[in-house]
């Protein structure tokens, strides 16, 4: 894991976790939309042709770079500029709860997504949410409110929209779920902040993740969901 030991321990856990989750990735064209500071983008640009897309112009001045890719500073607007069926994969990670015209965004890569081509879009579950104001954060205001359907608050983001997986199904019928994975099941309850940094936890909170990633059970009370999503022919 030294490669990203400059991120914070979740950041950079978050991050290996979804990249093992999809497995090699070659010779593919790939879209990081909302790619913030190019991190996601530079992993894959090393092996594949990348475009990536942030609205961020601060972000857009820090990127990582080491690995060649196109890096585009606009938001939907630049999705529209891009051809038909161009994309074998589109990354959408933790995007979709801070924009407001999802059905757009949703919209457009069904129109730029090759045929055989996959999304991967990792989103905030809500029911993970609410447990981690209660158990780690004592925040019941906050907690209530989601239970409530209400918004939630990132400090460094704006308000958080939080949908449901099958949201996405109905927004835009053309796509579908076909894995829905977990992530951060357990390694946020751990409240020894030092434990985070060492390797060797990081490497056995991960292979326990893993073992859970596709059990319902703890799905359910995942912080996020990974979601594999196809375009029907």
């Amino acid at each position: 894991m030294q490669t990203l030991n400059i991120l914070p321990p979740w950041d950079a856990l978050m991050k290996y976790m979804v990249w093992q989750q999809l497995g090699e990735i070659k010779n593919k064209r790939i879209l990081d939309f909302g790619s913030g500071t190019g991190v996601t983008a530079n992993h894959y640009a090393k092996n594949n042709s990348v475009v990536a897309i942030e609205p961020s112009e601060e972000a857009v001045n820090t990127r990582w770079q080491e690995n060649s890719y196109e890096q585009l500073t606009g938001s939907t607007d630049k999705l529209k500029e891009l051809p038909s069926e161009c994309f074998d994969i589109i990354i959408c990670h933790n995007v979709l709860e801070y924009a407001l015209d999802r059905e757009d965004i949703l919209s457009e890569f069904a129109r730029i997504l090759k045929p055989d081509g996959f999304i991967s879009l990792v989103k905030h579950n809500r029911p993970g949410r609410v447990m981690q104001m209660v158990v780690l954060l004592n925040n019941f205001e906050h907690a209530n409110a989601l239970l409530d359907g209400k918004a939630g608050e990132s400090g460094q983001y704006g308000a958080i929209h939080y949908y449901e997986d099958s949201d996405i199904e109905t927004w835009n019928p053309e796509l579908k779920i076909t894995k829905t994975l977990g992530m951060r099941t357990f390694w946020d309850l751990q409240q020894n902040q030092e434990c985070h940094k060492d390797a060797g936890w990081q490497e056995k909170m991960l292979q326990m993740e893993h073992r859970v990633e596709n059990i319902e059970e703890y799905k359910q009370i995942a912080f996020f969901h990974h979601l594999i999503i196809k375009k029907e022919n």
